[in-house]
């Protein structure tokens, strides 16, 4: 394309939609190439070199096929005919006895190709999520869990106006020490 403005041409076949089956590969390819950039230090390679991505492939696949309820659902970021990102999210309801009955959404996953981060796809993604969550879902919140110390998900979700609510978890097994503790961010949309 000749005379086309180079940052034009760099950004004008990008976009998010649902996910389809045949993509499964694709997002079982990106999440393990995001977890190994983000996670390898911390749980260790020895542990992501174990991860059967047939079973995650077969994993997804399911996902989105034949998603487990309604709002559960899975997006993708497209550049060009490549998948770039994906992000997963499912329906969340507020505690027992909290009286609180307004529908909210989880992101699950959102994942980026880290050779394709910083490029908005994962803005893309996280507006994407949002849009679905508030006009198909009548969502009123979002929420994500975020392991602690990815201080590059924590800046990226604080600049979409998402914060740290208070509430942590711990994963891992009982005597492992590579536990993960990891804390829930969110914002009312």
């Amino acid at each position: 394309m000749t005379g086309m403005d180079p940052l034009l041409a760099a950004t004008s076949d990008v976009s998010v939609r649902p996910a389809v089956p045949g993509d499964e590969a694709a997002v079982a390819a990106v999440q393990l190439a995001a977890w190994r950039a983000t996670l390898g230090d911390l749980v260790g390679e020895e542990v992501l070199d174990r991860v059967d991505l047939a079973r995650v492939t077969d994993q997804w696949a399911a996902a989105i096929a034949a998603p487990p309820g309604r709002g559960y659902r899975v997006l993708v970021a497209m550049h060009g005919p490549r998948l770039v990102g994906f992000a997963s999210v499912a329906p969340v309801t507020a505690p027992p006895g909290s009286g609180d009955d307004t529908p909210g959404g989880e992101i699950l996953a959102l994942e980026v190709d880290p050779a394709e981060r910083r490029l908005g796809h994962g803005s893309r993604l996280l507006a994407a999520v949002v849009d679905v969550l508030r006009d198909e879902d009548r969502a009123t919140s979002v929420q994500t869990w975020v392991v602690a110390g990815d201080t590059a998900r924590e800046r990226f979700l604080g600049s979409a106006g998402m914060g740290d609510v208070g509430a942590t978890r711990v994963l891992g097994e009982q005597d492992d020490p590579r536990e993960i503790t990891e804390h829930l961010w969110g914002a009312s949309l």
